[in-house]
C-alpha cells in the first residue's frame, strides 16, 4: 500500500496540463487571434506614443482654437470642435484612458472572477454554497441600470470610482466560467498527487490548478475588458464621466451636446465611435479565439470542416 501511495505521490503531473509553449502556438495558428492581437498593438501604440501620430501643429488636444465647427480638412483632418480643438488629436489622445480602464476594469474582473470561481469549486460545501450565491446574485442583478446609479451617487465624474464600479459588476460570469472548470479539475489525478504529498491548499490552487486554466482566464480577461470599454463609453456619452477628460466616451457626450451631426461635422461623432467598436472588435476576436484554444470540442469541429472543404 505505501508503494502505491509513494508511486501516486512521485508520479509527474505534466501528462494533464498543457505542454509549455502549446498556449504560444495555437494563438499563432489563429486567424482570429492574430487580427485581434494585431489592432490591440495598434491601439497600444496610439495609447503609448500619442505624439508620434498627432501633426505638431495639434500636440495639444485640448487647446482652444480660433476655427470652431470648421469640418475636415488639410490643416484639420476630422474638423474642429466647437472650441476649435482638433477633433483627431482628441481622438488619437482618448485611446490611452479608454485602454487603461479596459485593462485595469478587465483586469480586476477576472482576478475576482479567478478568486471567487476557483475557491468555491476547490474548497466546496458551505463555501462553495455561499460564494455560488452570491455569484448568482450578481448575475441577475440588472447591470447597466446599476452602474448608473453606483456611478452617480459614489461620485460622478471619478475615474476610479467608474472602474470600481466596473469591476463590481463585471465579474460573475467568469466566476461562475471559473467555477465549472475548476470542478472538472479537482479529482484529477495530479491534485491527488498533492495533496498525498500533504501540500496547502493555497499552494495547490495557486501552482497546480491555475496553470491548466490560462487560456479560460485569458479569455476572460478579454471578455471583461470589451464589456469594460463598452460600457465606461456608455458612462461617459450619458455625462457620467469627467467632461474635462480625453476619452471616446466624453468626445461622443460633447459631439452629441453640441450637436455635431446638426453642423453637419459626422467624422466627430463617428470617429470617437468608430474606434470603440474596433477596440471592442479587438478584444472579442482575441476572446472568440482563446475560447476555441480553451473549448477542445471546437478544434476537431473546425478541422473537419477544413477537410470537408478541401474535398
Amino acid at each position: 500500500m505505501t508503494a502505491i501511495v509513494a508511486g501516486a505521490a512521485a508520479a509527474p503531473p505534466t501528462a494533464s496540463r498543457r505542454p509549455r509553449g502549446g498556449l504560444i502556438r495555437a494563438v499563432l495558428r489563429n486567424r482570429k487571434a492574430m487580427l485581434g492581437a494585431g489592432l490591440l498593438l495598434l491601439f497600444i501604440l496610439l495609447a503609448a506614443f500619442p505624439g508620434l501620430f498627432v501633426p505638431g501643429a495639434h500636440h495639444d488636444p485640448q487647446a482652444i482654437g480660433d476655427l470652431p465647427l470648421q469640418h475636415p480638412s488639410g490643416s484639420h483632418w476630422l474638423g474642429t470642435t466647437g472650441l476649435g480643438q482638433d477633433v483627431y488629436a482628441q481622438l488619437i489622445y482618448s485611446t490611452r484612458e479608454s485602454l487603461v480602464i479596459a485593462v485595469v476594469a478587465g483586469l480586476g474582473a477576472t482576478i475576482l472572477s479567478v478568486i471567487i470561481g476557483v475557491s468555491a469549486a476547490y474548497l466546496g460545501g458551505f463555501a462553495d454554497d455561499g460564494l455560488s450565491m452570491l455569484t448568482d446574485i450578481f448575475l441577475v442583478l440588472p447591470t447597466f441600470p446599476l452602474i448608473i446609479v453606483l456611478a452617480t451617487y459614489a461620485g460622478k465624474g471619478n475615474l476610479t470610482v467608474i472602474i470600481i464600479v466596473l469591476i463590481l459588476t463585471g465579474w460573475s460570469y467568469g466566476a461562475r466560467q471559473m467555477r465549472a472548470q475548476a470542478l472538472s479539475l479537482r479529482n484529477r489525478d495530479f491534485l491527488e498527487s498533492a495533496r498525498v504529498r500533504g501540500e496547502r491548499r493555497s499552494y495547490i490552487i495557486v501552482v497546480e490548478v491555475l496553470p491548466t486554466m490560462i487560456s479560460l482566464i485569458v479569455a476572460n480577461f478579454l471578455g471583461a475588458a470589451l464589456y469594460s470599454v463598452l460600457t465606461a463609453a456608455g458612462l461617459q456619452f450619458l455625462g457620467l464621466g469627467d467632461p474635462n477628460s480625453l476619452s471616446w466616451g466624453t468626445m461622443l457626450y460633447w459631439a452629441q451636446n453640441q450637436g455635431a451631426l446638426v453642423n453637419g461635422l459626422p467624422a466627430w461623432a463617428l470617429s470617437p465611435g468608430l474606434a470603440v467598436a474596433l477596440l471592442g472588435v479587438s478584444f472579442a476576436l482575441l476572446n472568440y479565439a482563446f475560447d476555441e484554444i480553451s473549448n477542445p470540442a471546437l478544434r476537431p469541429v473546425r478541422r473537419r470542416r477544413a477537410r470537408s472543404a478541401t474535398s
